[in-house]
């Protein structure tokens, strides 16, 4: 949720700061702000609405200061409004402070502060940390009054911390909220995501949970809550700025639907031994041997990332010849999962930082069970939390509905297949049709993209309607789910996903001429029993948009509307079916007049419960 930036060296602020809510706007847009030290004092400007909002009330003002923090809210406490935007001060007025996350004691700490004489101006559970620092900052030094507060504070936070008594450090922590330090040469730069960063400098530290940076103007030093120094590693951004434009296209969202070949290309480089029918995954070299041993995989994820787990499921038990189950990220620590020393539980996120998923992670190690991870972002919580996984390597996603994640993580899911599968009994020449399959999708995917102008046609015929109706079985009934979210997620349509065969049992009842239904009937194992479904639609005078396979002319007879994709093997043919889907969705989005990269209520990364 929420974006947090900080900026302290030797140029001035204010741009900085909004050029980095701006890279940060994916993860949050009801209001911005920012607290920028100046002339000996402090100026706050904040916002309802983008950060162009804020922009605006910064007009021709000259900011000259050189230390500053920032924020983008997606709200959780209280309503978008000035008063809850962010940064929130102390009572009197020299605490500055930015937060991301949930405090889950704030009603208590709200009350018992209240009685100490403290005014609150905002309903949300932030403005409390910022009045617990306010109690210990007296004699103490500001990152001893942020640490004591910090240890009352229940639930989740990344923070940052400006005083106007000591304008020349911002103290910053974290615990279940990601911030990532930029070291660049005489300034510093802290954010929730390097997409603020990587435009200053590439060379950065990656937070854990229960440490705290005091950054000053000649460097930063690192600590527990417990006040032990850290010695922390400079990683390097393995990306460029110019993996984070839009390069000419209208949208993010746009862009990364068309960087799909390349994400997959990048997901399988280097991870092929085609001789052997085999892949190298380099992450799994320390535990290969337990990989081995175990008799389930449980996979947990959110959203976009959960329907490819349900893919993953697919595969893994038809090719693999192992148990998998697929378990929401929300859900699975409030059921008692069954896990020992024989299940591995497989996160898959895009950002590494999903709260749910992370959560789930936790209670899997907890319990006994290898903890694994498919994770984009490096050096992510997840990433760092698990025993071992596989990074995507499909560079930054910006626009908020995942896409090229998406199929790069189906490219991951098919790959730990054939590794898991080929330690048990799937043979070389199996292994090698999987591989050498999965080597054309690339080029599939081009296929598709060439047919976006007919498919945004399609979308202008459909413009109209409000309710769809997505369709799939096997492989394809997960990608029902996920176009159906796609559709939600940018053009704010109902839609549901659902698989064929129970359409009959129930959601048949909507269909009629005002309620589409959008159908994958690829060429596969269960073609015929699809086929049946669509009669099934037809005789109740419902609309059908196919996505069918390349050379099946008689889908033509039968249905409005057909959307073509190239035949492959049916286990990969969710990363190639997914794609008109997703640019049905963009189309919908964009011909209503919406900012497909920041739907409503949206944020990339869900860092709260």
């Amino acid at each position: 949720m929420c974006g947090i930036a900080g900026y302290i060296g030797k140029n001035r602020a204010c741009p900085i700061l909004i050029d980095g809510l701006r890279r940060l706007e994916y993860r949050g847009y009801d209001s911005a702000g920012f607290a920028l030290a100046e002339d000996g004092g402090v100026v706050i400007l904040k916002a309802v609405g983008r950060v162009e909002e804020l922009e605006k009330q910064v007009g021709e003002r000259d900011f000259l200061g050189t230390a500053g923090i920032a924020h983008t809210r997606w709200a959780t406490h209280g309503k978008p409004s000035k008063e809850n935007a962010h940064p929130h001060v102390d009572c009197r007025q020299e605490i500055f402070l930015v937060h991301n996350g949930i405090i889950e004691n704030y009603k208590e700490l709200k009350e018992s502060l209240k009685k100490r004489g403290h005014r609150f101006s905002s309903e949300t559970d932030s403005e409390v940390i910022a009045h617990l620092i306010e109690e210990y900052y007296g004699e103490d030094s500001l990152e001893e009054a942020v640490r004591k507060a910090l240890l009352k504070a229940t639930g989740t936070y990344g923070i940052a911390v400006l005083s106007q008594r000591e304008p020349n450090k911002i103290v910053a922590a974290r615990k279940g909220s990601p911030l990532i330090l930029g070291v660049g040469k005489d300034e510093f730069i802290i954010a929730s995501d390097v997409a603020a960063i990587i435009r200053y400098t590439d060379r950065v530290v990656y937070l854990n949970d229960g440490e705290m940076v005091v950054i000053g103007r000649d460097g930063y030093e690192v600590s527990n809550l417990e006040r032990t120094r850290i010695d922390k590693r400079v990683d390097r951004i393995d990306w460029s700025v110019e993996k984070a434009e839009k390069q000419g296209f209208a949208y993010f969202m746009l862009k990364e639907i068309f960087e799909q070949p390349e994400a997959i290309k990048n997901a399988i480089r280097g991870r092929v031994l085609s001789a052997d029918g085999n892949v190298k995954l380099g992450g799994l070299d320390d535990v290969r041997e337990r990989l081995r041993e175990i008799n389930r995989l449980v996979i947990v994820a959110c959203g976009t990332a959960y329907h490819a787990g349900l893919v993953g499921k697919y595969m893994l038990e038809e090719y693999a010849g192992i148990r998998a189950d697929i378990e929401y990220g929300s859900e699975f620590r409030y059921r008692k999962p069954i896990l020992d020393s024989k299940t591995a539980v497989l996160a898959v996120s895009q950002s590494g930082e999903t709260a749910d998923t992370l959560a789930a992670v936790k209670e899997a190690k907890n319990k006994g069970a290898l903890a694994l991870g498919i994770v984009n972002a490096v050096g992510s919580t997840i990433a760092r939390e698990t025993d071992a996984g596989i990074y995507n390597h499909a560079g930054p996603e910006i626009g908020v509905a995942s896409t090229k994640a998406f199929t790069s993580q189906l490219s991951i899911l098919a790959l730990l297949t054939v590794f898991l599968g080929r330690q048990r009994e799937m043979s070389c020449v199996t292994g090698k049709r999987i591989l050498n399959e999965l080597a054309e999708i690339e080029r599939h995917i081009k296929t598709i993209l060439k047919q976006a102008k007919e498919i945004e046609k399609i979308a202008r015929k459909y413009s109209g309607f409000n309710n769809f109706l997505y369709l799939g079985r096997k492989y394809n009934y997960p990608i029902a789910l996920e176009g159906a979210l796609k559709i939600k997620e940018i053009a704010y349509v109902h839609a549901e996903g659902y698989p064929f065969g129970e359409m009959k049992h129930g959601s048949i009842a909507l269909i009629d001429e005002n309620f589409p239904s959008i159908a994958i009937v690829t060429k596969d194992s269960v073609y015929e029993k699809t086929i049946s479904g669509v009669q099934e639609i037809k005789a109740r005078g419902g609309k059908i948009i196919a996505i069918a396979t390349s050379g099946d002319k008689e889908i033509k007879k039968l249905v409005d509307d057909v959307i073509y994709i190239p035949k492959t093997l049916e286990m990969l043919t969710p990363m190639i079916s997914v794609v008109p889907l997703q640019l049905l969705a963009y189309y919908f989005g964009v011909q209503k007049g919406l900012d497909v990269d920041k739907p409503r209520n949206l944020a990339k990364s869900v860092t709260v419960e």
